[in-house]
């Protein structure tokens, strides 16, 4: 395994470009990540994800509203609409302000999150391959090929936004699960451990 991780790009052999390594994610990824060995720029794919998720969010608010985001979540959780039935009609409207505008801030600053996340999920890869297999990566190395691998869950982006463009309805849309790209899509009825857990088979 260490042989394989730590092994270095041919010399004289030409580097891919930024596009040739998005491109390959989706048509040869193999040349992609043994392009991470030769360099470790992460730029791209970084700068489509914040482009898509900015993308998203815009149309959510523009096409759906944040106000009926919170309204659907709520509806969809028989335990939380109980606790907001519960409440006085004032706490009620406060809480459900309170809750859209959460929503609404949080989808915003995610390519922060996106930041974050691949930073938690590249240490513990690179902590997992060094010291679980011997292997000799670089926390950079882990980082970017992070980022390259979570190109695929771009496209689940791209779906959202043409989805609601084209046909999706505002009273019917669930933030948690915009379209049916996994499992939990097509199973409404289903545990909530259960929707959450199959939420991430892309």
């Amino acid at each position: 395994m260490s042989d394989v991780v730590a092994v270095e790009a041919h010399s004289g052999q030409p580097g891919l470009s930024q596009v040739e390594r998005v491109v390959d994610s989706f048509v040869a990824p193999s040349k992609t990540f043994t392009d991470i060995l030769r360099s470790t720029s992460w730029w791209l794919p970084f700068l489509l994800a914040v482009v898509v998720s900015i993308g998203v969010t815009f149309t959510i608010d523009k096409q759906v509203g944040f106000g009926r985001v919170v309204e659907n979540v709520i509806l969809d959780s028989p335990k939380q609409e109980e606790q907001m039935q519960s409440l006085p009609m004032d706490q009620r409207a406060a809480k459900m302000t309170s809750m859209s505008a959460g929503y609404k801030y949080v989808s915003y600053a995610t390519p922060v999150i996106i930041l974050l996340i691949s930073a938690i999920g590249a240490l513990i890869n690179w902590a997992s391959f060094n010291f679980g297999l011997g292997a000799k990566t670089t926390f950079a190395q882990m980082f970017c090929v992070w980022m390259y691998a979570s190109l695929p869950r771009l496209l689940s982006g791209l779906l959202t936004i043409v989805t609601l463009l084209f046909g999706s309805s505002a009273e019917t849309f669930n933030i948690k699960n915009a379209v049916g790209t996994n499992p939990a899509y097509f199973m409404p009825d289903a545990a909530p451990w259960l929707k959450t857990a199959l939420s991430f088979l892309m």
